[in-house]
């Protein structure tokens, strides 16, 4: 009877708190002075005609590879804690057969999902989207393929080799920013081209395309393990 008191209690503080938030709120009449400086400033100086894309890859580089540090930490810890769960495993689970439908599907789906995936980062700089979301996308074909054949062994060599590649890569194009152009991830070390072509925002594209591959390497890894532990 307390706690469920308690529990009340708590959600009507929290419930309380949003509400003055919200009767309260007054949205800006303009764009304070940061965003205000990045709106109008982004795009001639960068190349870039989606802004979201020029903050995130060059303004906040240093937080963009401390997220890409977080996933291939988090995909590493989970590969080791299913591993040892693997290992541990004496006797094999039968597996429900997929239907006919599932296995046609996915065999014409998923080339195409990775095809989106990779027309997402490659067309970041110009449209929603960016690496992480590209690298999602492309996971997610590997998960409708291992739903499709669940006995299906994904190359985990292959995955750690386009990961590591895709990792150094981003790195270096960081340094080559500090050491040509104006900072860390400063994408200006390759022409900004014109904007809103295609080859334009510098190196952005290519930024985006190695976080993409990147993304969607751990993120498939992940997705292979947890599918080769279902399996045994």
């Amino acid at each position: 009877m307390v706690k469920r008191l308690f529990t009340l209690l708590l959600l009507a503080g929290i419930g309380g708190i949003f509400l003055s938030l919200w009767l309260g709120y007054q949205p800006d009449a303009e764009l304070n002075l940061t965003a205000k400086y990045y709106a109008d400033n982004a795009p001639t100086a960068l190349g870039a005609a989606n802004i979201v894309t020029a903050i995130v890859v060059t303004y906040r580089g240093l937080d963009t590879l401390g997220e890409v540090t977080v996933l291939f930490l988090a995909s590493t810890i989970v590969g080791l804690v299913l591993a040892l769960g693997r290992s541990a495993t004496k006797t094999a689970q039968p597996l429900t057969p997929v239907g006919e439908l599932l296995t046609t599907g996915s065999r014409f789906l998923a080339p195409l999902i990775m095809l989106l995936g990779v027309y997402v980062f490659v067309n970041g700089h110009l449209t929603p989207g960016g690496g992480f979301q590209g690298g999602a996308i492309m996971a997610s074909g590997v998960l409708l393929l291992l739903l499709a054949d669940p006995l299906k062994h994904i190359g985990h060599g292959l995955i750690s080799v386009i990961e590591s590649l895709a990792g150094l890569a981003f790195v270096v194009a960081g340094l080559l920013g500090l050491v040509l152009a104006g900072g860390f991830l400063d994408n200006r070390f390759l022409p900004t081209g014109e904007l809103g072509a295609l080859f334009s925002a510098g190196a952005i594209p290519l930024i985006y395309s190695l976080v993409g591959l990147k993304v969607g390497a751990e993120l498939s890894g992940v997705l292979a393990n947890l599918s080769e532990t279902e399996a045994l």
